[in-house]
């Protein structure tokens, strides 16, 4: 179960991946939890950027949860 919803977070990164790029941003999924808390790293601009944890919540969380109604949350591992 924990492979198949670590794969669909990955295509649905994909599908945000082009918005946070057209930023000099990027996004990198470092894990899926047990209990489904997805841990992503961001990257490039997105690293430094103090927006951060806005693009985090409102943005990638927003989504996944959407796309994904088993993810609970999304956490920096940056």
């Amino acid at each position: 179960m924990a492979e198949i919803i670590k794969e669909k977070v990955q295509k649905a990164l994909d599908k945000v991946r082009p918005s946070l790029q057209a930023d000099g941003g990027d996004v990198e999924l470092v894990e899926v939890t047990a209990d489904n808390v997805v841990k992503v790293k961001l990257k490039g601009a997105c690293a430094g950027c103090p927006m951060s944890q806005m693009t985090l919540k409102n943005g990638i969380e927003k989504f996944l949860k959407k796309e994904i109604p088993e993810v609970k949350s999304v956490e920096s591992a940056n």
